[in-house]
């Protein structure tokens, strides 16, 4: 597949690409939409620190609401008044807002820095620019982490289905209170072949047999809405085994020092990045595009890396991926893209979502809701 390439792509390349200040008269403050916990944490410390560093005066703000830009900036459009200057979004949500008109087209060469080699920001992030709207940041994975400390167990976990297996691996579970990812690895694990899951999951009968196959644990689910909450579940044992995104669990695993080891099957690779609301007034458009040339070029994105096991978006950030700032650790057998851990993966079909994620939303919470 074609992002499976990407992901794996390597050039060696030299310095950080050469900021270029916008033209114009720039607002001096910022409000950046992202996730809250490590990860946002990793953007302050890799690119918006060393930006603000540079631009003396000028004040970013934190809004922890990226779970539901899609439906604020819904909001914000019908009420006529625009909020946030630059959002992280997942892939899904940026086609979605790109097709509503919620977020800005842009050209990604005249907009992002090239590669240090002068290569194109266009050729650099390759096959992940999947949308007009969207600027990546990083290859990410929702994948499990369970508890090595568990009682009463038979064995360890070694494939995605030991969710299901409450017999082997007794104890509650989190999982994302969202349809995305748990429809497929219901179907998965319910026996439909891996190529096949999108297919059946457009049939009303795929649907019901994935909801199905998720009322068999239903009673043993506690349901998470942040990045942060299953690394919490596991680190106060009131879940022995939940999904989340695969650098929380780094932080919780190699930082905090948790018993908590991670099951790479079966997971989910997706990308998040940025996209800018449609509709900023100029001088808000001109901070915001000085900012985000910036904060994805090269170095920057390779920075991020530094801090939490996601990886880079551009190519030429690959090869200067090193270690963990804090500990010293080498960060690259860390990230999901690594061979070792990436044996079985399922790669998450970003433009499906974007086609069904409204209609099994709804019908996900009218499940939840039985």
């Amino acid at each position: 597949m074609k992002l499976t390439k990407t992901l794996f792509a390597t050039t060696a390349l030299g310095a950080a690409a050469t900021l270029v200040v916008a033209d114009g008269h720039m607002a001096g403050d910022m409000t950046l939409v992202s996730w809250g916990g490590a990860y946002q944490a990793s953007q302050q410390k890799a690119y918006v620190e060393p930006y603000l560093a540079d631009n003396a005066g000028v004040n970013a703000v934190w809004d922890e609401s990226s779970a539901e830009a899609v439906a604020k900036l819904r909001a914000m459009n019908e009420a006529d008044n625009l909020t946030w200057d630059l959002v992280d979004v997942v892939a899904s949500d940026a086609i979605r807002l790109c097709d509503e008109g919620l977020a800005m087209e842009i050209d990604h060469d005249e907009l992002l820095a090239p590669a240090p080699d002068g290569t194109s920001a266009s050729e650099d992030f390759g096959d992940l620019i999947v949308s007009d709207c969207f600027i990546p940041q990083i290859v990410y994975s929702t994948t499990v982490g369970y508890r090595t400390d568990a009682e009463g167990w038979s064995g360890t976990p070694d494939n995605i289905c030991a969710i299901w297996d409450t017999e082997n691996f007794p104890g509650k579970r989190s999982l994302e209170k969202r349809p995305i990812g748990n429809l497929e690895w219901a179907l998965l694990c319910d026996g439909v072949a891996k190529d096949d899951i999108y297919d059946v999951l457009e049939t009303d009968e795929g649907q019901a047999q994935a909801f199905a196959k998720l009322d068999a644990i239903k009673d043993q689910v506690v349901w998470w809405t942040a990045g942060a909450d299953t690394p919490q579940l596991l680190a106060d044992g009131e879940v022995v085994m939940g999904s989340t995104y695969n650098g929380r669990l780094f932080s919780l695993i190699v930082e905090q020092e948790q018993p908590v080891e991670m099951l790479w099957d079966a997971q989910v690779f997706d990308l998040d990045g940025w996209i800018i609301p449609a509709g900023l007034p100029e001088d808000r458009l001109a901070r915001v595009k000085d900012f985000v040339r910036f904060a994805t070029d090269t170095q920057r994105l390779a920075d991020q890396s530094k801090f939490i096991s996601y990886g880079p978006a551009r190519a030429s950030s690959a090869p200067l991926v090193s270690t963990h700032a804090d500990l010293g650790i080498e960060m690259a057998p860390h990230m999901p893209t690594d061979p070792a851990n990436a044996e079985n993966t399922f790669l998450y079909n970003y433009e499906w979502w974007a086609d069904y994620r409204d209609d099994l939303d709804a019908k996900f919470q009218a499940w939840l809701a039985q």
